[in-house]
């Protein structure tokens, strides 16, 4: 019995494969509905904070007060990240961004579902994309854990996702020669993907625990 894995699948082979720019790939029906799934994740999350966000905008004009359902405990605590000026990095709600930006990738796992084929600068340009959402995700992961000193478990969500995609975006193009790298490397890619999200999220896991040990253990 075959065994269903999140890899991708070439589209051509032999001298087609030989020359890396004029390619066009697709990916496996695994490796499509991982980024159908990790972008939906993302987008809902986007959704939920950006409806909460403008319920508490709309609760300030009111001169109510309204807090954001998984506002669950000082340190769990949505509506303290949604008032920080870290919510808006680029001058408008972060979750808007995500909006967008998740909403693409579901476009294309749903594309690839539909056996769709994207050329070498297609995949390195989504491949930038998920490493800018990573670095984005990590700057907040510090804005959370030590400046704001508060965790939104939406924003977790989005960070989960995003670091899944990435990863997993990451693999397919070392395997497919898009992105140059030594052969041990592929290989490693080629076995042992889901080890670099795993750990990835253990970290940030391990570093929220430690950060805030003393409530946790109280």
């Amino acid at each position: 019995m075959s065994k269903t894995t999140v890899n991708d699948v070439s589209t051509q082979s032999g001298p087609e494969r030989a020359h890396g720019t004029a390619r066009v790939e697709g990916g496996s029906r695994a490796f499509a509905l991982m980024l159908v799934i990790t972008g939906a994740a993302g987008l809902l999350a986007a959704w939920v904070i950006t409806l909460d966000k403008f319920k508490l905008l709309e609760a300030k004009v009111e001169g109510k007060t309204f807090v954001p359902g998984c506002s669950l405990n000082p340190v769990v605590s949505c509506g303290s990240v949604m008032e920080s000026k870290q919510a808006a990095a680029f001058g408008f709600p972060n979750p808007m961004l995500g909006l967008v930006a998740y909403g693409i990738v579901i476009c294309v796992g749903v594309s690839l579902l539909a056996r769709a084929r994207f050329p070498r600068w297609y995949w390195l340009t989504f491949n930038a994309g998920t490493l800018f959402g990573v670095g984005f995700c990590t700057w907040l992961q510090f804005q959370s854990l030590y400046r704001i000193n508060a965790l939104c478990l939406w924003c977790s969500l989005a960070w989960v996702a995003t670091i899944i995609m990435f990863w997993y975006l990451t693999s397919f193009n070392v395997r497919q020669g898009f992105l140059p790298a030594p052969r041990p490397l592929r290989s490693f890619f080629g076995e042992f993907t889901w080890v670099l999200p795993v750990l990835h999220i253990g970290i940030i896991g391990m570093l929220i625990l430690t950060r805030w040990w003393s409530f946790w253990t109280s």
